[in-house]
């Protein structure tokens, strides 16, 4: 069995306890207007193009079959409407200007490269965690990978939007240690039009999870004009007061590190941009929460 996977990410200290490997997998039913990880959203791999990387070598274009690269009067031009994705355009690239986002790998393989911390997340309390885009949009996959996880003694983590069906999540609860449960607005009129859906069956599923006595941590991205109200502050602490086996609440301020990603992806970044908060502001928003609930609230 195999998955598309678009990174995996050593010594990890921000997805879960101790040190971890976290694995990215491709795929995510949602559309979040401030996606950091954009290249996460199509199941299918891409190419990214960072044209202030690129050295007009030409490397590109002796490799590529379909023509989808040129390099006339050493100005490199990308005709995605050509390209394949087959990635030998980024594996000739020196300058690293060309990048193929996924690529397909087996549960033995990413294993194999996780074991090798073992002793890191022994000594650390650490483990696997599986992250995104959403894990269970390659549910076989993901489940497989917690599976043969568990069977090697690893912790295990998952970070998902919950905009999955009650009965797939659910069936993968058993072999999840604890779930990075995302939270991205309480008002469902606002969430379907920053997001693209409702949150109506995310909240159903952490209820679910939480009636069964999973660990869930409930992570939330705060965006400047967008979600930092008191109504959300207040949804999410009447939430968090609500479940049984929360551990804790982690604010994650945005940042515009995805608004890059899609200019390289060749896609439209006017809908990611969102102002940046101030330090002092992030704290004022945990403070705000904390005092609203005794689950403890921290900066993701």
């Amino acid at each position: 069995m195999t998955g598309t996977v678009f990174n995996v990410q050593k010594f990890c200290i921000n997805d879960g306890p101790g040190i971890r490997t976290t694995v990215f997998l491709k795929g995510c039913p949602l559309s979040c207007a401030w996606c950091h990880n954009p290249e996460s959203q199509k199941t299918a791999s891409e190419i990214m193009y960072s044209p202030d990387k690129c050295i007009s070598c030409g490397a590109c274009t002796r490799v590529c079959r379909v023509g989808a690269h040129s390099v006339p009067d050493k100005l490199h031009l990308f005709d995605r409407s050509r390209c394949e994705v087959c990635g030998a355009c980024a594996d000739a690239c020196p300058a690293k200007a060309v990048e193929k986002a996924g690529k397909q790998m087996t549960v033995e393989e990413i294993l194999e490269d996780v074991m090798r911390d073992k002793a890191f997340y022994d000594n650390s309390g650490g483990g696997l965690t599986i992250s995104g885009g959403e894990p269970f949009a390659q549910f076989n996959f993901t489940l497989e990978l917690l599976k043969e996880a568990k069977k090697l003694g690893l912790h295990t983590c998952v970070e998902t939007c919950g905009a999955v069906s009650t009965e797939k999540i659910l069936k993968a609860a058993e072999f999840v240690d604890v779930f990075l449960y995302d939270w991205k607005l309480t008002d469902g009129q606002l969430h379907r039009k920053y997001v693209g859906t409702d949150n109506g069956l995310i909240e159903k599923n952490l209820r679910a999870l939480d009636e069964t006595g999973a660990k869930t941590v409930l992570r939330c991205p705060i965006i400047p004009c967008v979600n930092d109200t008191k109504e959300h502050f207040e949804g999410i602490a009447a939430l968090a007061e609500s479940l049984n086996n929360l551990l804790r609440i982690e604010l994650e301020p945005y940042h515009p590190l995805g608004t890059d990603k899609l200019t390289r992806l060749g896609r439209d970044n006017s809908v990611s941009q969102f102002d940046t908060p101030a330090p002092e502001k992030v704290d004022e928003w945990i403070g705000f929460i904390g005092g609203l609930t005794e689950v403890e609230v921290i900066k993701a």
